[in-house]
C-alpha cells in the first residue's frame, strides 16, 4: 500500500521544498526535507485512506503541480523535461492540506491522531514528531515552508475539504 503513495508523496514533499525553500546549510535541507515529507505522508494518508483509494490514485495520477506553479508565480513551459516529468505526479490537494499541516500544529496533531484507524498505520507505528513537535533545529531549518502568512495561498485552496476530512468517519474507514 505504501508502494502506491510513493510517487505522490516524493513529488509532493519535493514542490514544497522547492518552493519554500530551507535555510542553507545540508543540515537545514535535511531537516526541511523530513519535515515537509511527513506533512505530505499524513496529508497523502488523509487523502487516500484505503489502499483500493492510493491505487485508485497511483493509476490515474494526481494531476499535477501546474495550478499551484501557477499560483506562485512559475511557468511550467520554463522547466525542461526531467524537471516537468515529477511534477505530473505532485498532488495539488495533498499539497494544500500539508502546507495547512505544517502551518498549524493543532491540526497536524489532529490529522496525525485521525491516522490510528487508517489502513496506512495498521502496519507498523508511524512517528510524525517533525511534523508535530519540531524542535528549535527544525524550526530553524524552515523558516518558509512554516510560514503561515507564506504558504496562505496553498493551505487555504482545501482547507474546508481538509477540516471535513478530519470530522469524518471516513479516515479509519476501510
Amino acid at each position: 500500500m505504501f508502494v502506491y503513495l510513493s510517487s505522490i508523496i516524493a513529488a509532493t514533499a519535493q514542490w514544497l521544498i522547492r518552493a519554500y525553500p530551507p535555510a542553507g546549510g545540508a543540515m537545514n535541507a535535511a531537516l526541511a526535507e523530513a519535515q515537509a515529507r511527513q506533512a505530505v505522508t499524513v496529508a497523502a494518508w488523509l487523502r487516500y485512506p484505503t489502499a483500493t483509494e492510493a491505487a485508485l490514485v497511483a493509476m490515474a495520477g494526481p494531476g499535477g503541480s501546474a495550478r499551484l506553479e501557477w499560483m506562485l508565480g512559475g511557468d511550467l513551459h520554463e522547466l525542461d523535461e526531467e524537471d516537468f516529468a515529477w511534477r505530473t505526479w505532485v498532488d495539488e490537494v495533498v499539497a494544500s492540506w500539508a502546507a495547512a499541516l505544517l502551518t498549524s500544529p493543532a491540526l497536524a496533531d489532529a490529522a496525525v491522531a485521525a491516522l490510528a484507524a487508517c489502513e496506512h498505520t495498521a502496519a507498523s507505528p508511524v512517528d510524525f514528531r517533525r511534523l508535530t513537535a519540531p524542535d528549535d533545529y527544525d524550526r530553524k531549518a524552515t523558516p518558509l515552508l512554516r510560514h503561515p502568512d507564506l504558504l496562505a495561498p496553498v493551505a487555504d485552496l482545501h482547507h474546508a475539504q481538509l477540516l471535513e476530512r478530519l470530522h469524518s468517519d471516513h479516515v479509519g474507514a476501510g
